[in-house]
C-alpha cells in the first residue's frame, strides 16, 4: 500500500493506491455519442503522471489565473474528472458529461455528436487548460528586436524567455518545446533562423517499397531539408530578393512530454484517404539526439500512452493504450471498457497520437531549460 498525503487550503485528500485490491486509474468513460475521440485523449492525459498529480493535489487552485478565477470551469471539470478516475471505489465507468459541457463552451466546434479528430481535440483542450492556469496575469507587449547578431543558441533562449513572459503554466512546463527552422539562400549562402514553440509535432508518414517503416524514418522525413523554389521562394534578407532556398527543421528545446501526431489523414479538404501504414515505434529508449539542434544533447523518451484510430475517414473509432503509472502495466481503454494488455500489443497500424515522457536520466538536464 502506498499512502500519499495531498494537502491544500481547506481540503485534505488522502489517496490509497492498493495494488492488490482496486487499482485506481482503471476506470472507463461512457460514450456520450461519438465521444470516443474525447475519451481516448482524456485517458492518455489521465495517465500523464505529473498532470494527474497536479489535479489530485488541487495545485491548480493556486495557479488559477486572476483573470480566469471567475471562469475556470474547464480546469475545474478536468481536475474533477481526473480525481474521479483515480479515487473511484469501484471500476464502474464514469460519465464525462460535465467536462464535455465545459469543453463545448470553450470550443463550440465540439458541440453536437459528430466524430472529431483526437489530435485537434487535444490541442484545444491543452490550450484551454493553459489559459486558465497561466501564471502570467498581465502579458507584456511583444517587443520586436533584432536577434540576428546572436548565436542560434542565444537567440533560441531569448525567444523562449520571451514566450514564457506571456505563456507560463504547468501545462507549458510539461508539453511545450521549441522548434528551430533554418532557411538558407542558395545564391548568397545567408542563413536565417526562426524559433517557435510547439505543443505537439505532426509527423508525415514515411513510405517504403520494402522493409519496415520506423518512427525515426518519419522523424527524418519531418526534419529533412526541403527546397523552396518557384512560387515558394522566400525573400532573402541579404539579397533583398526572392531566392531559391533550403529549409530544415530541428528541435531546439525538448519538452518533458513529447506528443507525436502521425499524419494518417490527407491534408486535402475532402479527407478521402487514410494511411494505415504500420510504424514501428519504440516503447522505451527513443533516442532523439539526431534531431536536436545541439549535437551534445541526448534526449531519451519512454512511451506511456497511445491514442488509436481504427476505421477510415468516413467512420472510425478511437481507443487508448496507456501504461498505468502506479502499476507499470499496459491497459486498453475502449470507452467504458478497460482491460489489461501485453506491451507487445501496443504497436499497431491504428496508432495515431503517441505520448512520450522524457526518461529520468534526461529529465534533470532539461529542467535547466527554463532560463
Amino acid at each position: 500500500m502506498h499512502l500519499l498525503n495531498f494537502s491544500s487550503p481547506n481540503k485534505c485528500l488522502l489517496f490509497f493506491f492498493e495494488q492488490n485490491k482496486s487499482p485506481q486509474g482503471l476506470v472507463g468513460l461512457k460514450n456520450l455519442g461519438n465521444t470516443c475521440f474525447m475519451n481516448s485523449i482524456l485517458q492518455c492525459l489521465s495517465n500523464t503522471s505529473e498532470l494527474r498529480d497536479y489535479c489530485l493535489r488541487n495545485i491548480h487552485h493556486s495557479d488559477l489565473n486572476n483573470n480566469c478565477k471567475t471562469n475556470a470551469a474547464l480546469m475545474e471539470e478536468f481536475a474533477k474528472l481526473t480525481q474521479n478516475l483515480w479515487t473511484s471505489e469501484n471500476n464502474d465507468a464514469i460519465s464525462p458529461s460535465d467536462f464535455r459541457s465545459q469543453i463545448q463552451r470553450y470550443a463550440p466546434k465540439f458541440v453536437g455528436c459528430n466524430q472529431q479528430d483526437a489530435q485537434e481535440f487535444l490541442r484545444f483542450l491543452l490550450d484551454g487548460l493553459h489559459n486558465e492556469v497561466n501564471r502570467v496575469t498581465i502579458r507584456p507587449k511583444v517587443s520586436v528586436e533584432d536577434f540576428d547578431h546572436l548565436s542560434d543558441d542565444e537567440k533560441g533562449r531569448w525567444m523562449w524567455n520571451m514566450y514564457l513572459q506571456r505563456e507560463d503554466s504547468k501545462v507549458v512546463d510539461l508539453f511545450v518545446g521549441q522548434l528551430k527552422s533554418s532557411l538558407t539562400c542558395t545564391v548568397c549562402g545567408f542563413r536565417s533562423t526562426v524559433f517557435d514553440p510547439f505543443w505537439d509535432l505532426s509527423i508525415p508518414i514515411a513510405q517504403k517499397n520494402s522493409g519496415e517503416v520506423s518512427l525515426k524514418d518519419c522523424l527524418r522525413l519531418f526534419t529533412k531539408e526541403d527546397v523552396l523554389d518557384g512560387e515558394e521562394r522566400p525573400t532573402c534578407n541579404r539579397c533583398k530578393a526572392r531566392r531559391k532556398c533550403t529549409k530544415r527543421f530541428s528541435i531546439q528545446k525538448f519538452p518533458q512530454i513529447l506528443v507525436l501526431h502521425l499524419k494518417r489523414f490527407s491534408d486535402s479538404n475532402i479527407r478521402g484517404s487514410k494511411l494505415s501504414t504500420y510504424i514501428n515505434f519504440p516503447l522505451k529508449d527513443l533516442d532523439l539526439r539526431e534531431f536536436s539542434s545541439e549535437s551534445g544533447e541526448r534526449p531519451v523518451y519512454n512511451l506511456y500512452a497511445v491514442s488509436n484510430h481504427s476505421g477510415n475517414t468516413l467512420g472510425g473509432h478511437y481507443t487508448a493504450y496507456c501504461k498505468n503509472p502506479t502499476l507499470g502495466e499496459w491497459y486498453s481503454y475502449n470507452d467504458s471498457r478497460v482491460s489489461p494488455m501485453s506491451s507487445s500489443q501496443v504497436r499497431s497500424s491504428n496508432a495515431y497520437v503517441l505520448f512520450y515522457e522524457l526518461a529520468p536520466s534526461s529529465h534533470s538536464k532539461y529542467q535547466m531549460c527554463r532560463l
